[in-house]
């Protein structure tokens, strides 16, 4: 496990057939799908993402409702997607959150360990 990994805030979770969120960035509307998953933030595949820096609103479902966000731009690979973090959320869609993460990471628990070797939520340097 590398530094980075070891110091990151959140766990992530990959999710290989992806979740659906929608989201708007300078009132353009688009529907992509998440790749990885965390507390903190999400990794959105879209062939051209907005540019580091750039904020959106999101909205994505989960078990008990949706959660809708405000995202800043921390990671912006065009042709891939990009790595937000979340910045604005209410704290019932928090909450919602934080429990779709005790299951996935207790899902993930009870499979064989698989490394995530490259993040999508960290530029690579």
């Amino acid at each position: 496990m590398s530094a980075k990994e070891k110091s990151r805030r959140y766990t992530r979770v990959e999710l290989p057939n992806g979740m659906l969120v929608a989201w708007e960035h300078y009132g353009i509307r688009k529907v992509s799908r998440v790749q990885v998953l965390a507390l903190g933030g999400l990794f959105i595949a879209t062939p051209a993402p907005p540019p580091v820096g750039d904020v959106i609103q999101l909205i994505f479902e989960v078990p008990g409702g949706d959660v809708r966000a405000r995202a800043m731009i921390r990671d912006s690979q065009p042709g891939k997607g990009m790595g937000i973090e979340f910045t604005g959320m209410n704290t019932e869609a928090r909450a919602r959150l934080n429990q779709l993460m005790k299951v996935l990471s207790r899902d993930v628990g009870d499979r064989p360990s698989r490394q995530i070797k490259s993040s999508p939520l960290r530029k690579q340097e």
